[in-house]
């Protein structure tokens, strides 16, 4: 293949070789991906219909249960799709559409969990003026910025991607279309602009994690400080949802993206891609709910409700 116009399609790492895996690994994604739409649903229908969490915390929430949905949507069907037919195939333009919405959700995601650290710092290390710098206007602007952010990454490494000139074959290393191994199709130095691009929003994303460590020094010093132990308790109750959230994220890209070459494999790889794209997005809303008793009061009533109604 000369160039990328001579490509009508991808071929994507199938999840195992047998019949009887690739119908066992269809019906994991099945059950991952419906409780997945069933948590978030529940946490977006709880905060939008519930008076009671109209607060920034939940406002951010709301926003981070659509991105883990539309992360799972990207990714999952498409596997699901080939494991139940026995195929690898993505057309080119699908795998385009693929990557675009599974870096807008996942960048998405990254600035929110960046958001909602500042929302835990100023409510713990500034709570006088909490209303103040995180009212209702404040609070869509930062929403709306990390959205356009995440559009804006996403569409420049999509157009980026999709125009290097791709010469090593059509087959992809990976269940789902990702950058790095689009890139390693490359038959052309231009893909140096593509990890241009990359060293700078891997430069975003770390002044991101130094943003978040820096605040949570600053919120385990406020917090050590509360004279009473129930009053620490409830301090940390409302950050380790979040801090565990963004361990599990930042943890399972690093490992994937970082890891020595030397323990890499093709099942480990797998594991970890699985892990990052699929399963963490599941694990957000169950995460968020077990430590938080408001939340899980709301949906509660929302169940009870639906349930009295049908």
């Amino acid at each position: 293949m000369s160039n990328s116009s001579s490509i009508s399609h991808f071929l994507l790492l199938p999840l195992a070789d047998t019949r009887q895996l690739q119908l066992l690994h269809f019906c994991l994604f099945l059950a991952i991906s419906l409780a997945a739409l069933l948590a978030n649903g529940l946490i977006i229908s709880a905060v939008a219909c519930g008076h009671l969490l109209h607060s920034p915390m939940f406002f951010f929430l709301l926003n981070l249960a659509l991105s883990d949905l539309g992360s799972i949507c990207t990714t999952v069907p498409k596997a699901m799709h080939n494991s139940l037919w026995d195929t690898r195939n993505i057309s080119y333009s699908g795998c385009a559409a693929q990557l675009f919405f599974f870096l807008f959700f996942i960048s998405a995601e990254y600035f929110l969990l960046t958001i909602m650290c500042y929302d835990r710092y100023v409510s713990i290390c500034k709570p006088l003026h909490y209303g103040t710098l995180l009212g209702s206007r404040a609070c869509a602007h930062m929403a709306a910025a990390a959205w356009a952010s995440a559009f804006l990454n996403a569409l420049m490494h999509t157009a980026n991607t999709f125009s290097l000139p791709l010469c090593h074959g059509n087959a992809l290393g990976q269940f789902f279309c990702e950058i790095p191994h689009i890139l390693k199709l490359s038959c052309s130095k231009s893909y140096l602009r593509e990890l241009g691009l990359l060293a700078v929003t891997s430069f975003l994303g770390l002044s991101c994690f130094v943003f978040i460590v820096f605040s949570y020094v600053q919120i385990f010093r406020v917090v050590l400080r509360i004279p009473s132990e129930q009053g620490r308790h409830k301090a940390f109750s409302t950050c380790l949802p979040h801090l565990a959230v963004v361990s599990l994220f930042l943890s399972t890209i690093i490992i994937s993206h970082l890891k020595p070459t030397s323990i890499s494999s093709p099942f480990l790889d797998l594991v970890v891609s699985v892990l990052y794209s699929v399963v963490t997005p599941a694990l957000n809303p169950l995460i968020y709910s077990l430590r938080n008793q408001e939340l899980k009061a709301a949906v509660w009533r929302l169940m009870t409700a639906w349930f009295k109604e049908y």
